[in-house]
């Protein structure tokens, strides 16, 4: 079985989607877990438009990538420049791979714009993550 960490800057949306799509396309075939540089909560909307897609992560956590230093990765994925940048040291053999998506919690709007914002990074994710899912696992 595959582990798989996902890191973004706070852990609150983007890394919480790719665990949710990374877990639903790895079909049991992988551990996926994500992590932030710092941790900011889960964000409510991120729970909110990953259920409108039927990926439940309302159960998850916002973990510091601390708290996995003892698990051997065979995949690192950072999903925003700032995490790229900013990771301090984390020893691993993982390949590294990063793709940069839109911060959704920076959306400014109406409700419905901000939701759009929402629903469009997800969208990404879920491609990224289908992508992933057909070429590593």
């Amino acid at each position: 079985m595959k582990n798989i960490l996902v890191l973004c800057t706070g852990n609150s949306c983007r890394s919480q989607m790719a665990e949710g799509y990374l877990n639903h396309f790895a079909k049991g075939g992988a551990k996926v877990y994500s992590a932030g540089i710092e941790t900011h909560g889960l964000n409510p909307k991120a729970i909110e438009v990953m259920k409108k897609d039927a990926i439940v992560i309302s159960s998850n956590t916002s973990n510091h990538i601390d708290e996995y230093r003892h698990i051997d990765f065979d995949y690192l994925i950072t999903v925003c420049d700032h995490a790229k940048e900013n990771c301090p040291y984390f020893p691993t053999k993982a390949l590294k791979i990063h793709q940069n998506f839109p911060d959704p919690a920076k959306a400014k709007g109406t409700e419905a714009e901000i939701e759009q914002q929402f629903i469009l990074v997800r969208d990404m994710i879920k491609t990224f993550a289908k992508a992933f899912a057909a070429k590593h696992l």
